[in-house]
């Protein structure tokens, strides 16, 4: 089973910068009238990486709602924020 490691704030806002690089970079080509493959060859890997940079942020803070519930011994509150952090990402 191949398991993946957690993200940290750091790894996460270096991905962030890559992504806002690739997005001044789909500008560029827009400006540069280049080809309209290129440019959705870059949007797709832009919503991938946005993706999986959701879903890390999504993974810390099921991380963070579930320690707390258990520490406080009240899940209600972790499970609203739950469900309110999915309907927002899904």
């Amino acid at each position: 089973m191949n398991k993946q490691r957690v993200l940290t704030r750091e790894d996460i806002a270096h991905r962030l910068a890559r992504i806002a690089g690739h997005a001044t970079s789909l500008k560029r080509l827009w400006e540069e009238e280049r080809d309209y493959d290129d440019m959705l060859i870059q949007i797709a890997a832009v919503r991938a990486a946005l993706d999986q940079v959701a879903r890390a942020i999504l993974e810390q803070h099921l991380q963070q709602s579930i320690n707390e519930a258990v520490s406080h011994h009240d899940p209600e509150p972790a499970l609203r924020e739950l469900k309110e952090a999915l309907d927002r990402f899904v």
